[in-house]
């Protein structure tokens, strides 16, 4: 293992003026040590070497080098961003978790106003944008306005906040997609700090509240994703606790050949990473074929990251990196220290430089073809010869009849959405280019078909319109319909009329193709189960054929104005079409002018909003409700044996949409009901997206999307489940409560991938509320897993053997968890016993998913908010020693 050295420092200098820095070289105890490690780890060892204690900064140093023996480290090191991302429908439960936090602390004696971040958070207004209209002239206006009026009191809650929280920054409706954003506009690559009077350059790095904040990582800014409760923790000075992560290589040969886009890289990866096992690991991408894919193609597969199970998808700064931040109008001093910076600290990408990987995978890019992914999973990527089968499979029969004037497989939405597709202008440009040769051969989208585009920035309008191919895409009714996730995050809107109709009454089953980065039923819209990931020319495409079960790549999409048919290759665009319009449309101003109008947004600066420190409640408002899981927690747990009811048992894939949805909030469910008795307008009752800061509504939420079944007892369809004393079947918000009052613990078990999907932190609030103590799966996706965590929810991996739906556990049925919070380590096993209503037991054995030693305190403590609220009583008793 390399010796772990003193950290020295080096001086840059150029037109940027003087930095210091630390000299990684030197600290990993020379050059070839470092360019062993892998990019993201020569990262994190700056980093660690930036931490104040000094035993914290050799052991993390000594934990990386040591890292180099065997790819694997069971060593803890802790992460410090220089900032966090956040977006709307995050930070609000966030913020509704402040302002609580600010008047427990008040009411203990404390000092509200000490409750302020310790490192800049950055929020955007992007998961709220509905597609309401979509099609016509007005679309952008109409949506816009609708999110306005639906969204105000939560958006004056924001705006609260940035007035009264320091270090918040709000960036307005309008403004884009949070990734876009800080791809286009945060992201310095290398920031500057100051530290005792002297300039230091210090690698851009953040957290972000969103899975897809590794969308960064392809212009070599190291970020990741966590939960909304692992977010306030570092918005209060707690570091980031991880083991030294497991990086996986994929080597990239090769170069996308014709025809070819990033979007069938990013599912070719995707299905690679995902076959191949990636759980949480970190992963990098090296080798040749690196250096002839754009920053722009980078991020597109970067952003796909939690889809292909990692942490991260790192790309290392090179010439298009410097590239990226001119074509976005970054200064030339600043991308001049970029460089600096990287070549003077290992961090410049060499295509003959193969790191250390504790696995590497290849893939070959030139012998990668046009494909899409579905119709359920981000990871089942499919030749479009393998369409039609995947959709029978599904339930969609191409081959059926038609259904009120419609094809079986009717593509009821085709969507250009999602920062993951439409941050590569190239893309964009492409399904532009698509819609100009369909618009001029006479080709037309069908009635059934619901299209619209909602790029990730505002400045997408300019330089497709300076392209030429604004008009072209209007034409296909593909015109801007708003600025934001839209139909990526389920905001999709209404379908058309006669489609509703046909799916509630007739029994069709239409499919959803979108440039999103998932699929899982119902997310896209409640009425759809079918969803295709796609490219934004194929969404084109599928949208003039107007049905999905068939080979877009030789069957004809339609005909032209004289009858002959129309292919796929007789639209497709050539590579240097695109590049020509690409070059045609770009200007580096465009994303300062369109963000500073967007920022000016008038809706945004005439709302109204309080400045006091702490903020006034409103009690009749059913968006905003302070949470009863924001207390200081018990001082200690009592150790002894948790004898728990099952409350879900539920089978593999469930994510964190099917546990906490964020779309439109069903006319007949609990949480319309709570609503409507509450004044709300049953026919506008906003997405639970938007509801997230009313714990009330998002407690009925909980796992009400139609495809979840509870196989506790004989089975149990959505949002239902057995109170055990009486046998009631109830909905499972008002059993858990029944639980609670009479002093039972509830634990909920599930199968494989526990988790999977947005790293939204009311899955994990929700699971708190309902009162389980515990939650026991075959295996976790990361951020949920750290989510429960966070809120003191203890994560058990189950036995070996033990598959929750073929324990077919009955009501009555209980599981006896050792439960001894003082011996909890790290990977700790825990003893179980199944008690079985009939008498018999079955003793087994589960494993603590507790990844570090702060955690194990979490789980102590009760979770995050009460660790927060004690430190900063603590804090103001200092400075204030009257209250104590």
């Amino acid at each position: 293992m390399p010796t772990a050295v003193r950290p020295s420092w080096i001086t840059l200098r150029g037109s940027f003026g003087q930095r210091r820095a630390i000299d990684l070289p030197a600290a990993a105890g020379g050059q070839d040590v470092l360019m062993r490690l892998p990019w993201c780890h020569r990262i994190l060892l700056e980093n660690v070497l930036r931490q104040p204690e000094p035993e914290i900064r050799e052991a993390g140093q000594k934990a990386l080098l040591g890292w180099l023996d065997t790819g694997r480290s069971e060593a803890e090191i802790p992460f410090a961003p220089l900032r966090i991302l956040m977006h709307d429908t995050t930070c609000g439960p966030a913020l509704v978790d402040i302002a609580a936090m600010r008047d427990a602390l008040a009411e203990a004696g404390g000092d509200p106003a000490l409750l302020n971040p310790a490192v800049p958070v950055a929020t955007s207004t992007d998961h709220s944008l509905p597609v309401d209209v979509s099609a016509r002239p007005d679309a952008l206006g109409a949506n816009m306005a609708n999110e306005m009026a639906r969204n105000a009191e939560r958006y004056r809650f924001m705006k609260w906040a940035a007035g009264s929280v320091s270090g918040f920054r709000v960036f307005p409706p309008g403004t884009g997609i949070m990734h876009t954003i800080n791809l286009e506009r945060l992201a310095t690559v290398v920031a500057t700090e100051q530290r005792d009077g002297t300039l230091w350059a210090v690698p851009d790095t953040l957290v972000g509240t969103d899975s897809h904040t590794p969308m960064i990582n392809g212009i070599g800014v190291l970020g990741w994703g966590v939960g909304g409760i692992e977010a306030e923790g570092v918005m209060f000075g707690v570091p980031v606790s991880l083991r030294v992560p497991e990086v996986y290589g994929v080597r990239l040969t090769g170069a996308l050949p014709e025809g070819s886009f990033a979007t069938d890289l990013a599912l070719a990866v995707t299905q690679l990473l995902r076959e191949a096992g990636v759980a949480g690991e970190f992963v990098e991408f090296f080798g040749a074929g690196v250096g002839t894919l754009t920053a722009s193609q980078r991020a597109v597969v970067s952003n796909m990251a939690p889809e292909y199970g990692a942490t991260t998808g790192m790309f290392p700064i090179d010439g298009h990196t410097l590239d990226y931040l001119r074509s976005t109008g970054r200064g030339a001093a600043q991308i001049e220290l970029v460089e600096a910076y990287a070549r003077a600290q290992g961090l410049w990408y060499d295509p003959a430089n193969e790191p250390r990987y504790t696995k590497v995978l290849d893939l070959d890019l030139s012998a990668l073809c046009p494909s899409v992914a579905g119709p359920r999973r981000p990871q089942d990527r499919l030749d479009p010869s393998q369409v039609a089968e995947a959709l029978a499979e599904a339930g969609t029969s191409p081959d059926g009849n038609p259904v009120a004037g419609m094809p079986a497989d009717a593509v009821a939405i085709a969507a250009i959405t999602s920062c993951t597709n439409t941050s590569d202008f190239g893309l964009l440009v492409a399904a532009g280019l698509v819609a100009r040769r369909a618009r001029a051969l006479g080709l037309r989208v069908p009635g059934w078909v619901k299209t619209s585009l909602t790029p990730g920035s505002p400045a997408a309008e300019r330089r497709l319109r300076r392209a030429g191919l604004l008009d072209d895409l209007e034409a296909l009714g593909f015109g801007i319909a708003g600025y934001g996730c839209a139909t990526c995050i389920g905001n999709s809107g209404p379908l058309l009329p006669a489609v509703a109709e046909a799916v509630e009454t007739r029994g069709l089953k239409p499919v959803a193709v979108l440039s999103g980065n998932r699929n899982f039923p119902g997310r896209v819209h409640p009425q759809i189960e079918s969803a295709l990931l796609a490219s934004p020319p194929l969404v084109v495409a599928y949208a003039i054929a107007g049905r999905a079960g068939f080979d877009i790549t030789r069957e004809p999409l339609g005909t032209d104005a004289g009858g002959r048919p129309v292919h796929l290759s007789d639209l497709w665009p050539r590579p240097a079409e695109i590049e020509t319009a690409v070059a045609a449309g770009t200007d580096p101003a465009d994303i300062a002018l369109a963000g500073q109008e967007a920022d000016r947004s008038p809706a945004w600066a005439a709302l109204q909003a309080p400045t006091t420190p702490r903020f006034p409640w409103y009690p009749a408002s059913t968006y905003l409700r302070p949470p009863p899981f924001v207390d200081f927690g018990p001082e200690a747990q009592e150790p002894g044996t948790l004898r728990a009811h099952p409350l879900l048992v539920l089978g593999d894939d469930i994510t964190t949409d099917h546990i906490s949805p964020a779309g439109a909030i069903p006319a007949r469910s609990d949480a319309a009901a709570w609503l409507v008795e509450r004044g709300e307008n049953p026919g506008d009752l906003n997405v639970y997206a938007s509801r997230r800061g009313n714990w009330e509504v998002m407690l009925r939420g909980l796992f009400t999307n139609r495809t979840v079944t509870n196989f506790l007892g004989t089975g149990h369809k959505a949002g239902l489940t057995v109170f055990a004393p009486t046998g009631e079947v109830l909905p499972v918000w008002q059993a858990a409560a029944r639980y609670a009052e009479a002093g039972l613990p509830v634990v909920i078990l599930a199968g494989e991938r526990y988790g999977t999907g947005s790293s939204r932190d009311w899955a994990a609030k929700g699971a708190q509320l309902l009162g389980a103590r515990a939650v026991l799966a075959n295996s976790f996706e990361r951020i949920h897993r750290a989510n429960l965590v966070g809120m003191g929810v203890l994560p058990l991996k189950l036995p070996a053997g033990w598959r929750p739906e073929a324990l077919a556990l009955q009501s009555g049925d209980t599981i006896e968890i050792d439960w001894n919070p003082e011996t909890l380590a790290p990977r700790a096993p825990v003893r179980l016993l199944l008690r079985r209503v009939g008498g018999e037991t079955i003793p087994a054995e589960a494993t603590a998913l507790l990844e570090t030693a702060r955690e194990v305190r979490l789980v102590q403590a009760g979770g995050m908010i009460p660790l927060i609220l004690r430190q900063a009583l603590a804090r103001s008793r200092k400075m204030y020693p009257a209250i104590a």
